[in-house]
């Protein structure tokens, strides 16, 4: 057992692992990450699943059989995802079990095609739902304007789901609010509350990397000392927006009902500027009750050398405002940053599902 993670553990942060693998599953790996990593919880999307059955041959044969049954390429995707987020579902099934369904999480992901149209996004997701058929099931949903419709009407269906690319401290609120409505539609069809769940994806280190090359084209000194630190702030923000939202007499007429408050998950914790502390994007981000995914080598990293020195406080809500503060006063505009931050999240999972897509169309042709 790792101590070092254990002790992330304790603190309160949930270690979700951002990956999986029909060969995580097979070879017990990703039984053992949750006995020696402390690992509650999985997320996924295109992108891993496109690494994963581009990288090795343990899909040939379940390809080989969709091919003779004649799925076409988006069904036999379908078929090879849900049926890993089903099996890695069933390994966390203890957690999920333990934790009273707050961890031992699996989560999957619409097609990024849907990303604007929310009626087919709930219908992507009930069919999601069904299909993967585990309790402890999660559908991602972006966060795009029509993500929040569907947001919405998919937890008023009862179905839990990770939001996924928020990215804007306005664009958070409106899905806590999105999340909200979800809930008091749910409750308005008698399904019960305790059992729908929701965490809110916020990225990370793609804030800093955009931000951090505006400030590289600035000829001011001032602009060095504010590199690093604007994705960290964005999540103390919004840790501070939880913090007042869930408080609110609004959440607790829903929280009586059942309802267990949205948790914060720091997304995309990979830091990408190798002059950064490799794990910075969790030992910073410490708090109760959240959630940290991490991809393995930053789980390896925090496992080899993380430090747990302190929580999330108010100081460190004022301490946010004033790197955007100062960071504004340089000409950064934070609104047009996060903008651009959603649409290339969204290019960059358009882009990987049709890798998936050509990766997939080929095995069936080869079958």
């Amino acid at each position: 057992m790792s101590e070092r993670l254990n002790r992330l553990s304790r603190a309160g942060v949930s270690i979700w692992l951002d990956d999986l693998s029909r060969t995580r599953l097979e070879s017990g790996d990703l039984a053992r990450l949750i006995d020696e990593s402390s690992v509650t919880g999985v997320t996924t999307n295109p992108t891993i699943f496109a690494n994963a059955i581009s990288a090795a041959a343990d899909y040939d044969s379940a390809v080989a059989e969709l091919g003779r049954q004649g799925a076409d390429v988006d069904a036999a995707i379908e078929a090879l995802t849900t049926a890993d987020v089903a099996e890695a579902a069933r390994v966390f099934r203890p957690v999920f079990d333990a934790t009273d369904g707050d961890d031992g999480r699996v989560s999957i992901e619409v097609a990024p095609p849907l990303a604007h149209d929310a009626e087919a996004t709930v219908e992507s997701a009930k069919a999601l739902w069904e299909r993967v058929g585990e309790p402890n099931a999660m559908i991602k949903i972006p966060a795009t304007e029509a993500g929040l419709r569907a947001i919405a009407e998919t937890i008023a269906a009862g179905i839990s789901v990770n939001v996924t690319l928020v990215f804007s401290l306005t664009r958070y609120r409106h899905v806590v609010e999105a999340f909200l409505q979800g809930l008091e539609k749910a409750r308005a069809a008698g399904h019960d509350l305790s059992t729908i769940r929701s965490v809110a994806s916020i990225f990370v280190s793609r804030v800093d990397t955009e931000i951090d090359a505006r400030l590289d084209a600035l000829d001011d000194p001032a602009a060095a000392d504010l590199k690093g630190r604007a994705g960290i702030a964005n999540c103390v923000l919004a840790h501070e927006i939880h913090s007042q939202l869930f408080a609110s007499e609004r959440f607790k007429v829903l929280e009586l009902a059942g309802a267990r408050p949205q948790r914060l998950l720091w997304a995309s914790t990979g830091v990408k500027n190798p002059d950064y502390a490799d794990t910075m994007y969790v030992s910073e981000l410490v708090a109760p009750n959240t959630v940290n995914t991490m991809p393995e080598p930053t789980l390896q990293a925090f496992a080899d050398h993380g430090e747990v020195t302190r929580e999330i406080t108010a100081e460190d809500y004022r301490a946010a405002d004033e790197v955007f503060d100062a960071l504004a006063r340089l000409g950064i505009d934070y609104a047009e940053v996060m903008t651009v931050l959603e649409e290339q999240g969204l290019e960059k999972f358009d882009v990987s599902w049709t890798e998936l897509q050509e990766t997939i169309r080929t095995a069936l042709d080869r079958s």
